[in-house]
């Protein structure tokens, strides 16, 4: 991207900003009243994290939440439409429980001229790559978060960007968030080598040569110690291991680069896999490859695989330090706290059956805290 197309695109774009959220901004911080009649789930907030772990009470797990602290996989915006203003999303977080979460972009933009607000109910609508979600995320988390008197809930940044099938110009995308907003973007990701329910809205995959090129942008992530979460299907009930070789190229052509799997790679598409079979690949890829995270956000993990929990609870338990939870709630206006609450709940149920070094380490944060240096710590769990 030159310098003079950089120039006018921020041009445009912060006119469009200004001109499609001013009146949502002037209504974010009303919104907050419309909350304050929700039930508070959990009684611990943020600044009990930030002391030590033995000073904090210990976390009963008979009485106190299974739901997770961290969202490590969300969306603030969604495809198209309406977003839930962020000051709402906020008092959602709050009131479910929630005291970090990573405000993912949606790196596809459904056409301006959709009225649609996901893609899977407008087959051949083009849901195609902007930057156009993080510009917004940032630009709001800008105006709103940092005037919050008091921070309930600690909100990391994610670049959603880049087009893995063309990623030549990323670096350079990079370098203009860091003009305009240096310092705010700490995650990279949800990035998609190929996503099969996109296919039908023009998705177009990544491939090995794509992947190569991926290069400036990775040595950029590295440096910074700024992970990236991919969705990579593993496959579809037909061919369950059919997009494997995409991932194991990605992690090992940047095998020091911190790379979150998303949904450990399941699917819609892939909801007869396995078991014994997935946990092995899991198991493959986490061994080979020390950088490699794992995340369980998503519903099909319950949905479809949870009547398999004798081989799924030791192979979480065992790897428990290389897990992260989420929800990936998409924060369409035609949602409210209800939905996310529930999708949080149903995405924690796996944490039922854990044990407690693992629970600790995925539920209560302490994976999340480590990987990004966090002034943070995981209270005890109750013996």
């Amino acid at each position: 991207m030159t310098t003079k197309f950089s120039s006018l695109f921020i041009s445009i774009g912060i006119l469009l900003l200004v001109a499609g959220y001013a009146d949502t901004a002037k209504q974010e911080l009303a919104s907050n009243q419309d909350m304050t009649a929700q039930k508070v789930m959990a009684v611990r907030d943020l600044a009990s994290f930030k002391q030590d772990s033995e000073k904090q009470a210990c976390y009963d797990r008979k009485t106190e939440p299974y739901t997770s602290v961290v969202d490590g996989h969300m969306h603030p915006l969604p495809f198209g439409g309406e977003a839930v203003p962020f000051a709402e999303m906020n008092e959602y977080f709050k009131n479910a429980g929630v005291r970090f979460a990573i405000y993912f972009g949606i790196g596809q933009i459904l056409e301006v001229s959709s009225t649609c607000t996901y893609y899977l109910d407008c087959p051949g609508i083009k849901a195609l790559p902007s930057i156009k979600n993080d510009f917004i995320n940032a630009y709001q988390h800008d105006i709103f978060y940092d005037k919050f008197p008091e921070k309930e809930v600690d909100i990391v940044l994610s670049m959603t960007f880049p087009d893995l099938a063309h990623p030549e110009n990323a670096a350079d995308t990079v370098h203009l968030f860091d003009k305009e907003y240096p310092g705010m973007f700490k995650w990279a990701g949800e990035l998609n080598l190929i996503k099969q329910a996109l296919l039908p809205n023009g998705h177009e995959p990544a491939t090995i040569e794509s992947i190569d090129k991926m290069a400036d942008f990775m040595k950029i992530l590295r440096e910074r110690h700024i992970p990236v979460t991919m969705h990579s299907d593993l496959g579809n009930n037909e061919e369950p291991t059919k997009y494997l070789y995409l991932m194991e190229h990605l992690l090992k052509r940047y095998p020091d680069n911190i790379i979150i799997w998303a949904h450990m790679g399941l699917s819609k598409e892939l909801s007869k896999m396995d078991p014994a079979l997935h946990v092995k690949i899991m198991k493959t890829a986490l061994d080979t490859f020390p950088n490699l995270i794992l995340d369980t956000s998503w519903q099909v993990l319950w949905d479809e695989y949870h009547q398999f929990g004798d081989v799924y609870f030791p192979f979480i338990n065992e790897y428990s330090n290389r897990i992260l939870p989420g929800t990936d709630f998409v924060a369409s206006r035609a949602k409210n706290f209800e939905i996310y609450k529930s999708e949080l709940e149903v995405n924690s149920r796996y944490l039922r059956g854990v044990s407690d070094e693992a629970f600790r380490n995925i539920a209560l944060g302490e994976n999340y805290f480590r990987l990004m240096n966090m002034p943070y710590h995981a209270p005890e769990i109750c013996h």
